[in-house]
């Protein structure tokens, strides 16, 4: 089977149209703010902005707002809307929200798309996605999962405490992950990768008005541009129907699955864009900059840098498609979106670095963003599956495959 990663023509101008918006209208507020925001009056604005200009929530059905994109086609529009911090914020893309509509859009019920998802695609309200634990608690391996739901009258009761929660300060909801029995998931890959019969976990979805889910605390983090912080999070006593279940009882580590390989994705898309910004920041640099008899550009070592910049944005770009295309085929892509994962959380951080460097001290100051970019990024080889996990998941799978054909 041939694999096609070409956009088509309307998708090619969705991402045309996207790059524009980000460009005249994104990166002004961005440098205006220097690439956090934490009003709600500038997050709306940057979110009419996008509708207006018809390029919001891209990656939902249009019954929600959207232009239906499959994954192939979020590469292409998310990786310019990556070009800015505030792009993906603005295009209503950001994790979590984009991971949990993603999900929401495909095992919710009718009833819970109406109540969760609707307001969400349109950008009336944010999410959260509560899975990760202090530890022993879950982090990489899901099998740790200690936030325990128990039956009680009517619904069930959670109990347990999760930290890291992106976007928790604010959201509207939030879906958290508890253990519904004592059968433990098995795991068989990294940063939550589980077998598809593991059981014993439910995912639920929870109001943020519920009086037993409380914010304890912001996490001081090293990034600061994803909106809504990082936050610990505990969840006591807290009550919620038999409605609240997103999937089935037990299922939530399967459900998870839905979620998960195209989140980790659309994470590279998104940064792939800042790494491809970064670039040109440094090429201008060194297209302009003159010391030693000659522009710095004509310097052979930057010269290098320059190229390996170019090498690292093409092989990222071209792993994401892979897996994509193996995602719209309806495969797990397991292998695929670990090695995209971990090879783009390592480039991207590559690019932004020598990007840094070629700008000398204008790139450690803040007259440019380089210096938030690589905070940004730096992160990146730890969530969603630090690069080491990756890396055993993937020789796994090698070795399990040796082993089969023997």
């Amino acid at each position: 089977m041939a694999v096609e990663l070409a956009p088509g023509p309307q998708v090619a101008e969705l991402a045309s149209r996207t790059a524009e918006f980000v460009r005249e209208i994104v990166i002004p507020i961005e440098v205006e703010h220097g690439g956090v925001v934490r009003d709600e009056a500038v997050r709306l604005e940057l979110q009419d902005a996008a509708k207006a200009a018809g390029v919001f929530a891209p990656h939902v059905g249009a019954e929600f707002g959207g232009h239906g994109l499959d994954m192939r086609s979020r590469a292409v529009v998310f990786e310019e809307a990556g070009y800015s911090l505030l792009g993906p914020l603005a295009l209503n893309i950001a994790a979590p929200d984009e991971g949990n509509m993603h999900m929401l859009e495909i095992i919710a019920t009718d009833r819970q798309k109406e109540r969760y998802l609707r307001p969400l695609a349109a950008g009336a309200v944010r999410s959260c996605f509560a899975m990760t634990e202090p530890a022993p608690g879950a982090g990489s391996d899901p099998a740790a999962l200690k936030t325990r739901a128990v039956r009680a009258e009517g619904g069930w009761r959670i109990d347990g405490r999760k930290w890291f929660i992106t976007g928790a300060d604010g959201a509207g909801f939030a879906i958290c992950m508890a253990r519904t029995s004592d059968q433990a998931a098995v795991s068989t890959g990294a940063a939550g990768s589980v077998s598809t019969g593991a059981a014993g976990a439910t995912m639920f979805l929870v109001d943020a008005d519920n009086p037993g889910m409380k914010i304890v605390r912001h996490i001081d983090t090293l990034d600061e541009s994803l909106y809504g912080g990082h936050l610990e999070v505990a969840f006591e006593e807290c009550f919620v129907s038999d409605d609240a279940v997103l999937g089935e009882v037990d299922g939530g580590f399967r459900y998870a699955q839905v979620r998960l390989g195209p989140a980790r994705m659309t994470h590279c898309m998104r940064w792939l864009g800042i790494a491809r910004r970064a670039q040109d920041i440094a090429v201008a640099r060194a297209a302009e900059r003159e010391l030693f008899g000659s522009r710095l550009g004509e310097l052979g070592m930057v010269q290098q840098m320059i190229a390996d910049n170019e090498i690292d944005i093409a092989a990222s770009r071209g792993l994401i498609r892979q897996a994509c295309w193996e995602l719209d085929q309806g495969r797990s892509a397991g292998q695929a979106t670990s090695i995209a994962k971990t090879f783009c959380a390592e480039a991207i951080w590559r690019v932004v670095d020598r990007s840094l460097q070629i700008c000398g001290s204008l790139g450690v100051s803040g007259d440019v963003l380089l210096s938030r970019f690589l905070r940004e990024v730096r992160p990146f080889r730890i969530y969603d599956g630090p690069s080491e996990a990756h890396r055993w998941s993937i020789a796994r799978r090698v070795l399990r495959h040796h082993d089969g054909q023997r």
